[in-house]
């Protein structure tokens, strides 16, 4: 089974649920809108309390093998790269149980020789002591291949399909594996079929029209519940950033925009997490954490050794998929380059100082493997 037919067939047929949702994310007067943040605060509040899910991303690798005309990891970039090692990571990983979290997200661009299943289930292994939940965000991978990496001690994975406009896809994705639309699509599915508890799943706003892009999204969440009925889903709504490569968005996305999303996915979907990044600026963040967001990422750094310089020493410069050595510019840091700009580059300890200011409950731990029966 897959997702496909459902996603090919929403132009023409609709669920109710679904058809509840465009309502919701249809254009509203202020007195409407603040019915529906009321009603997002309200359902938050009953499923979540008053709390708020801080995690990290640690990256691993910004090699990749794909160009994706929006990203700043796009294979023909002349970008700085490096692809961490074992004990590069666990440095990393120290710095970040230092600064109080306890729920990492590993990330890496798509290099199947440098970012393999084997290296992935180490990365894992080597992390699993300090902290209690680990994902990946990664490139697609076969069922088998996400096994190792669950037996390791990775509990969650994290794939956006970017764009579910099939056309839009081909033009972004002009070359590697990333071009296969179908084969990311069933992604989640194969992950939850190797084990994995919790499933993210999201789309880059600003390549198609919102409006659309969040039906599709929508849609996929629906089948997930039902499908995948076992774990937990996220969804994730970022907004396209600055990166590597000057890509220019096509369709925008206004605050306003985003904000009454996250409360139409609140209120169709309850008892779902709302992710929210770095890459919205400080101010909003603090007010969109009361609409319905459940899960932040705090003091981010978007380059492979971002946090400690590990990786420094190994770093190289690709032009058009091909290794050259690396030559600084005056005045340019020896730093890999990042994935993209983030907004909000407050510590951690600020984000959570804020969020209890705000009378949230910052949670840097909310399960532990000790707590699944074998």
């Amino acid at each position: 089974m897959s997702f496909a037919p459902f996603l090919d067939n929403l132009p023409l047929q609709k669920s109710r649920l679904l058809q509840c949702f465009a309502g919701l994310i249809a254009p509203k007067s202020d007195t409407e809108f603040e019915a529906l943040a009321q009603e997002s605060r309200r359902l938050t509040l009953q499923n979540f309390g008053r709390t708020m899910r801080l995690f990290a991303p640690l990256y691993l690798s910004n090699e990749c093998i794909n160009n994706c005309r929006y990203c700043g990891f796009s294979r023909d970039n002349p970008i700085l790269r490096v692809t961490l090692s074992l004990e590069q990571v666990v440095q990393e990983g120290r710095y970040l149980t230092k600064e109080g979290f306890r729920q990492v997200l590993l990330v890496a661009g798509e290099h199947p020789k440098l970012v393999s299943p084997t290296y992935l289930a180490d990365c894992v292994r080597a992390l699993a002591p300090n902290f209690s939940s680990i994902a990946i965000e990664v490139g697609p991978m076969e069922r088998a291949e996400y096994a190792p990496i669950v037996e390791a001690g990775a509990e969650g994975l994290v794939v956006y399909q970017e764009t579910y406009d099939r056309k839009i896809y081909a033009e972004m994705h002009t070359s590697g594996p990333k071009r296969d639309f179908g084969w990311r699509l069933d992604c989640a599915e194969r992950g939850y079929e190797a084990g994995f508890r919790r499933l993210g799943i999201g789309a880059l706003f600003g390549l198609a029209p919102w409006g659309q892009e969040a039906i599709a999204l929508a849609a996929h969440v629906e089948y997930l519940l039902k499908r995948c009925w076992q774990a937990q889903i996220t969804v994730s709504l970022p907004r396209l950033r600055p990166a590597a490569g000057e890509f220019q968005p096509a369709f925008s996305m206004t605050d306003r925009e985003l904000a009454q999303l996250i409360c139409a996915f609140r209120i169709t979907f309850p008892q779902v997490g709302i992710v929210l990044s770095t890459r919205e600026q400080a101010a909003l963040r603090d007010v969109l954490a009361s609409l319905g967001v459940t899960m932040m990422s705090a003091g981010s750094h978007t380059e492979p050794g971002g946090y400690t310089g590990q990786g420094s020493d190994d770093l190289h410069r690709t032009v058009r998929g091909r290794i050259v050595a690396p030559e600084f510019q005056e005045g340019e840091d020896a730093v890999a380059t990042g994935q993209f700009e983030i907004s909000d580059d407050r510590p951690a300890a600020k984000v959570a100082a804020v969020l209890r200011q705000r009378g949230f409950e910052p949670v840097w731990k909310d399960w532990d493997p000790a707590l699944v029966v074998s």
